[in-house]
């Protein structure tokens, strides 16, 4: 089940939104939203709730063991239950990648099975989501909790659980067991989860076919054909996966819940190094909070930072995706952040904006192709038309096609939307509670005709899942 779907829209959420409201007591609200998540999660199979399940069970006791005063015990505990998480996580994601990779190496005789389990929705989120909850309690940021459906509400919350954003345990503890719901916050949690909605409806999926057209439908593009590509799907995956962020946080704030922000105009962003503390923040704060700085960080030395960035980047490149393309397109973003703590760097602070913003794009828009592509050579025969070495013909017939002028006006002005963002309410002379009730009102409107532009794009469309979804 997706958000933007007949089923949830008309069916599930109403549902949810009765029966969550309608129960006294917080310890039932709480009921309702553990029953409606797994009903959400088993949507997608059965046997996915089986993997979840055994997560949350394992997870709770794993809490409670570490959660004492020996310390070489707590140690060996979190130890043993970080490892248990990733073993779980590597079985279904990565056996068949490492499988087929070692079988290169064996000689014929001693080839690896290689399988490809069926991967449960989601579950790069929620492990990720577990490790954080055993990780702050070891490390006295939060205390182990014995209620065991507050756990299981943490994990499997339907907002956030196959898709992020990735909420850490220390963040939202106090307000699982105590928040309080207001109909102004169930207000602004539905207009930003419309605001959502339209973004993946109304712009990443209007786009979507061109994407298609040039990363599965063409061979060979040349340098219209790649670039066109490449600049739809950078528009794709941000409205898709943003719109899904803005969507699990309004649910969120409409039930009392305050979820992190997940994006902040990344294509705005002036380096490397401030994109990447604007794109995904809750997986870039997560990686840096529990990887980077244990290993050290910026701590020990110019090398030692280089290390330890292409480490955390090669992860997560790899937690994206068990593909080289995806290792790729970590070392790509890596490098880039080493090259930004040389002279690169000082050199870009003092290059004129216009400079900076067009680095930025060109190192974030070639980073899509190794993620996009759906094979390493795929992905060359893109680079090779980004280059024009392709050459500089017509456009394919597929991709004219594609080409209605409703997608060509989103993509020309969703990307400065997608840059800065819409301009902030003016009319400063006007009494400030006069702009606020005029601006009120054209916002009321404005979601209002978004919400029945999305209804009508949803009831005509076929099934459209999130991108992040596969990860």
């Amino acid at each position: 089940m997706v958000f933007s779907s007949v089923s949830f829209l008309f069916y599930f959420l109403p549902a949810f939104l009765i029966c969550y409201f309608a129960v006294p007591g917080l310890r039932a609200k709480n009921l309702v939203l553990l029953a409606f998540s797994l009903v959400f999660y088993a949507w997608g199979g059965l046997a996915n709730v089986v993997v979840l399940a055994v997560s949350i069970v394992a997870n709770y006791f794993f809490a409670l063991l570490i959660d004492t005063r020996l310390e070489r015990w707590r140690l060996r505990m979190l130890g043993l239950a970080v490892a248990a998480n990733l073993a779980g996580l590597i079985a279904f994601k990565y056996a068949g990648f490492l499988a087929e990779n070692l079988n290169l190496l064996l000689p014929e005789g001693a080839q690896l099975p290689v399988v490809h389990p069926a991967l449960p929705l989601g579950i790069s989120f929620f492990t990720f989501h577990a490790i954080s909850y055993l990780v702050d309690v070891y490390r006295h940021k939060a205390r182990a909790n014995g209620r065991f459906e507050e756990i299981a509400v943490y994990i499997t919350m339907f907002p956030q659980l196959v898709a992020g954003p990735i909420v850490r345990y220390s963040t939202i503890a106090h307000r699982i067991r105590a928040r309080r719901t207001t109909l102004g916050r169930v207000s602004a949690g539905l207009r930003i989860f419309v605001i959502g909605l339209s973004w993946k409806v109304l712009i990443a999926d209007e786009v979507a076919p061109i994407v298609s057209a040039v990363f599965d439908s063409t061979s060979t593009p040349n340098l219209g054909e790649a670039w066109l590509g490449v600049s739809a799907y950078a528009l794709q995956i941000y409205f898709d996966f943003g719109g899904y962020s803005n969507m699990a946080i309004g649910l969120a704030l409409a039930m009392g819940l305050k979820f992190p922000r997940n994006f902040n105009l990344p294509y705005g962003a002036l380096s490397i190094t401030d994109f990447w503390r604007r794109w995904h923040m809750s997986l870039s704060s997560w990686f840096r909070d529990y990887v980077y700085i244990p290993l050290g960080g910026n701590r020990r030395g110019h090398v030692s930072t280089a290390v330890n960035l292409w480490t955390v980047f090669l992860l997560c490149g790899l937690w994206h995706g068990a593909s080289w393309t995806f290792v790729i397109w970590g070392v790509h973003h890596g490098t880039f952040l080493v090259l930004e703590r040389t002279r690169l760097g000082a050199m870009l602070r003092e290059s004129p904006r216009l400079v900076r913003h067009a680095y930025v794009l060109l190192v974030v828009l070639t980073s899509w192709v190794w993620f996009r592509a759906n094979s390493l050579p795929d992905a060359l025969d893109l680079f090779a038309g980004l280059a024009g070495l392709n050459g500089a013909g017509p456009l394919s017939v597929n991709l004219i096609t594609e080409l209605t002028p409703m997608a060509v006006t989103v993509m020309v002005l969703a990307w400065p939307l997608a840059m800065f963002g819409l301009p902030q309410p003016g009319a400063r002379r006007l009494a400030t509670k006069l702009r606020l009730a005029l601006y009120g009102a054209v916002d009321t409107v404005v979601v209002a005709l978004l919400f029945g532009l999305c209804v009508l794009s949803v009831g005509a469309a076929t099934y459209s899942p999130f991108l992040y979804f596969r990860f």
